[in-house]
Formats: structure tokens, sequence, C-alpha cells
């Protein structure tokens, strides 16, 4: 069974949660403070994390922060309804998803299955995830689920290879943000969901600029964004 780490200090919430994701195929453990979850998150026991944004002491954003000086588990943020402060600020930090409360275990459920689907290839049966993706000095590996600048190893969350990877897959058309964001992120585009635009922008300051001062990835307003060769 796929292992689930749930971190948050409401415990009847994380109760309902683990007996729901039970019936679903998953287990899942609980621990209700930030300090308790950056340790168990980086115990390598865990194949994924749902982490509340409010908690006493050190807050999920805090929490986030430190599992990402050391681990690129996939993190779905629990956020107050309407919160995009705290929506944003987890995803430019490097969270995958977010879910507001109060949750609906569903639709929980469906965004932890699309990540964890997404932590493997994105692949078609016509592209073979083995021959690697080459934009000049960048390299992707679907295969393995790792990217290159230079011959250097980029740190990406999964959502950020998902999305760069679409791009590179697409080298010279323009995808719009509803296909980027049901395709990389598991999930419907709404008309305020800002979480590609987050993405996007962490992985332009992760690529950095072409020496000719271009970004690789280039913005088409009103419609989304397309790769750019050097």
């Amino acid at each position: 069974m796929m292992r689930i780490l749930l971190v948050d200090d409401d415990t009847e919430l994380c109760t309902m949660l683990k007996e729901y994701l039970g019936t679903e195929g998953f287990e899942a453990d609980a621990v209700h403070d930030g300090e308790a979850g950056v340790s168990a998150a980086l115990s390598g026991k865990y194949a994924i994390m749902v982490l509340d944004v409010m908690m006493p002491r050190m807050g999920g954003i805090e929490t986030l922060r430190q599992i990402r000086e050391k681990s690129r588990i996939p993190v779905i943020m629990l956020t107050a309804k309407g919160d995009d402060i705290d929506r944003i600020i987890g995803l430019e930090l490097g969270a995958d998803d977010y879910v507001p409360k109060p949750c609906q275990p569903r639709e929980l459920v469906a965004r932890l299955r699309a990540i964890l689907r997404r932590t493997g290839s994105v692949e078609t049966p016509e592209e073979d995830p083995n021959i690697p993706l080459v934009s000049g000095r960048l390299q992707l590996h679907p295969a393995y689920r790792r990217a290159e600048l230079d011959g250097q190893a980029l740190d990406l969350t999964s959502s950020e290879f998902n999305l760069l990877e679409m791009l590179l897959r697409a080298q010279g058309k323009v995808l719009n943000k509803n296909e980027l964001c049901e395709q990389a992120l598991g999930r419907p585009f709404t008309r305020f969901d800002r979480s590609v635009d987050v993405h996007m922008s962490n992985l332009r300051q992760k690529l950095g600029n072409y020496p000719d001062g271009r970004t690789p990835i280039q913005t088409v307003r009103g419609i989304g964004y397309q790769w750019q060769t050097e």
C-alpha cells in the first residue's frame, strides 16, 4: 500500500482521513505538529504528504521550508478557503498542490492520485521515456525524473518537472493554462488559479536566462506559455 503522511493538529480530521484513505487503498500515518512533520517527511517512509498551513508553534509554511531544504517529497498543502497568500507562498516554496479546508476526502484522494501518477513519467504510447529531451544546455530524462542544466542536476518539484516536460515535448507550440493545469497538475484550470504561473516563475528562476537575456519560458499573454530554444 502507498504510504501517506498527514501533518495536521486537527486530530479528528486526521482520524477521519486515515479511515477514508484506508478504504481507497492507501496507508496513512498522522503527526500533529510541524517539528514531527519535518522528521517524518525526511524519514524516507512516505510517497507523499498532506500538510496543514495553520498549526501552532511551527506552521505549515515553515515546515515546508525546512522539508524542502533536504527533500523533494511531493506535498499537498491544506489551506484556508480563499487564502491566496498561503497558497502562493506554499507553491513558491515547492508545494505541488493545495486543497482548501474544509477538506473533501474525495477531492483529496483525486489530488493525491494525480500527483502520484505524475511522479512517474508523463508518457504516451508513441513516446519512449528512455530517450532524453534535449534543448541546448538542458536535458530532461523522463524515465528517471531527472533534469540537468550544463550537466548539473536541477532540483525540481514533481509539478515543475511535469510542466517542463510538457513544454519541451511541445517546443514551438503554445500551451494554454488549461491543458498545462489538467495534464501537469491533474486538475482543471479555474479563472483565478495562479498555480501554473507560480510554478513557471519558479522554473524560470532555476533555469536562468539565455546569454542574450531571453527566458526559455515565454509568456504568451492571454493564452499560456511556450518553450523558446536557445
